[in-house]
């Protein structure tokens, strides 16, 4: 119906052309979209938009009306600001940090409502909705030995009550998702979000409030930008387990995400760039649709539940090329790559027979399956890389985890992959020492070998307070990659050439591990479920 409706709307367009004399020339009668001879054509045909109402068409002159037009100047004028505006990033800085006892993701600390409150949050491409810990019912601990933070440090609950730029989210919003479980418009809009990681949610209502951001240049202008916040008033699961216990910072594409809400609001381009340093340091920056010569892969939409999933065409361990075709999701909120077969074995297996070192009998204490010991300088792994659609090498510098088996005694090495059973994640190791541009406005994802300390913008703002200054973590908290030889390095089909890892990998004690073992056994974090 819609189908037929519109072209009949085309039909009735091409109508009014004018032929004049015998010429082949034409020409066409242009209306304003919101003109009384369009709104005829719209009546006649009883469009209807998504949600089955009668197409609301507001009145010449009313707040409606130049609301309306606002809205679309406001789209219009976020499609328009790549390479016109700088980015932004949150007004502590654009730095992010690796923590390992809070699940071994990236955070960063958000200032959010007014006054400002501080929060220390997990960064999330695998879903959509920043939540935070309020009004808790069942929220984790704001403080813990657990999460291997500083004595001292004591996370914050947010009150939308205590901000005075906070307002409830109403039922009607088309931001809620969750309408038919209100008893009026006017409610206030429940969520509730469940995650492929077992038995792990979060459920409350939708708030809209300011989250304090600032420009990543030379000009450090505060930039105030209204967002929906989900205010968490129970969590469940990996959530209650040292798992963003402060709140998640939803990066993916749908409308709620903050990217989304950026855009719509005319603050950035719907784009934004992630660096993952080795060392645990990263930097975040909305609006950078990154560079001309980074290498890009089309995103592959699903419009049921849009993600950054990207189309794996073949790959290449050491000198061994493999095509095929299966599809990743490229999810922060992920810890280590969790693969499929037939993705997972071919990788493992060819990674196995290229591999010289003792490999160690399955010990339950680690969650890898292909684990060796390490012989110091002796020791040679094969370099790694994927082939996105368009034939570009997506470089894998760091797929090695290094383990303590006991205080002094062996160390050995793992590839950090976990089998899953029907999906691909590429996680964040996978991402190490890359710039990962997220493009929601293209609908690409870029990818260029990164010096995150180079990635910077601009961290000299004095009106800024310095990133998380009350979270006491850092490359410190763990050892610093070890350097290990690399087998031979071999040119990929599509010609470009695929750089070795400068180390084999990040060191953890065996103990740290068993601690954290729960969380990376949860297969899959954070990604939501719709």
């Amino acid at each position: 119906m819609a189908a037929s409706a519109f072209i009949r709307f085309l039909l009735a367009v091409g109508a009014l052309i004018q032929k004049s004399s015998s010429a082949a020339t034409f020409g066409f009668e242009f209306h304003h979209r919101f003109s009384d001879r369009v709104r005829q054509w719209a009546e006649s045909e009883n469009w209807v938009d998504r949600h089955g109402n009668p197409w609301h068409w507001p009145e010449k002159g009313s707040v409606d009306y130049y609301a309306a037009l606002l809205d679309h100047d406001r789209v219009f004028r976020g499609r328009m600001l790549a390479g016109s505006e700088p980015p932004v990033t949150f007004l502590s800085g654009n730095d992010t940090v690796r923590v390992p006892g809070l699940g071994y993701l990236h955070y960063a600390e958000v200032s959010v409502g007014t006054p400002g409150k501080k929060f220390f949050v997990a960064l999330d491409t695998g879903s959509d909705l920043f939540w935070l810990p309020c009004d808790c019912t069942s929220c984790a601990p704001i403080s813990s030995p657990k999460y291997g933070l500083s004595p001292n440090v004591t996370f914050n609950i947010y009150d939308p009550k205590l901000s005075l730029t906070s307002k409830s989210v109403p039922c009607g919003s088309s931001y809620c998702e969750l309408s038919s479980q209100c008893s009026s418009i006017e409610s206030q809009c429940p969520y509730n979000v469940k995650y492929v990681s077992e038995n792990t949610s979060t459920t409350g209502v939708l708030v809209q409030d300011i989250l304090r951001l600032r420009t990543d240049d030379s000009g450090c202008s505060t930039v105030d930008a209204k967002i929906i916040v989900g205010c968490g008033r129970t969590q469940t699961g990996h959530f209650l387990d040292r798992a963003a216990p402060n709140g998640l910072f939803g990066l993916g594409l749908n409308p709620v995400s903050v990217p989304s809400i950026l855009s719509k609001s005319g603050i950035t381009a719907k784009s934004f760039s992630m660096c993952f340093s080795p060392d645990g340091v990263g930097r975040i920056r909305f609006g950078d649709q990154g560079s001309s010569d980074q290498a890009e892969t089309p995103l592959v939409i699903d419009p049921r539940h849009p993600t950054y999933q990207v189309k794996i065409t073949g790959l290449r361990v050491g000198g061994n090329v493999f095509t095929g075709i299966a599809g990743a999701i490229m999810d922060s909120g992920t810890s280590f790559t969790y693969l499929a077969d037939p993705l997972y074995s071919v990788i493992a297996n060819t990674f196995d027979s290229s591999v010289q070192d003792q490999r160690i009998s399955a010990d339950s204490r680690i969650p890898f399956e292909y684990c060796y010991v390490l012989r110091g300088n002796q020791s040679t792994v094969p370099t790694l890389g994927l082939t996105l659609e368009g034939g570009q090498e997506f470089p894998i510098f760091h797929p090695i985890l290094l383990v303590h088996l006991e205080p002094g005694g062996d160390l050995i090495y793992c590839l950090a992959i976990m089998k899953s059973d029907n999906i691909n994640i590429i996680g964040q190791n996978f991402m190490t020492g890359l710039r990962i541009v997220f493009n929601g406005e293209k609908l690409v994802l870029g990818w260029k070998e990164a010096n995150c300390y180079r990635e910077n913008g601009n961290s000299s703002c004095e009106a800024a307070p310095p990133a998380s200054p009350t979270v006491g973590v850092g490359p410190s908290s763990f050892d610093f990659d070890r350097p290990v030889r690399e087998g031979p390095t071999s040119s990929p089909s599509n010609g470009n050439k695929a750089r070795a890892p400068t180390s084999i990998g990040h060191s953890l004690s065996l103990s740290f591990l068993q601690g954290v073992l729960p969380l990376l056994l949860s297969l899959l974090f954070f990604v939501s479920i719709h």
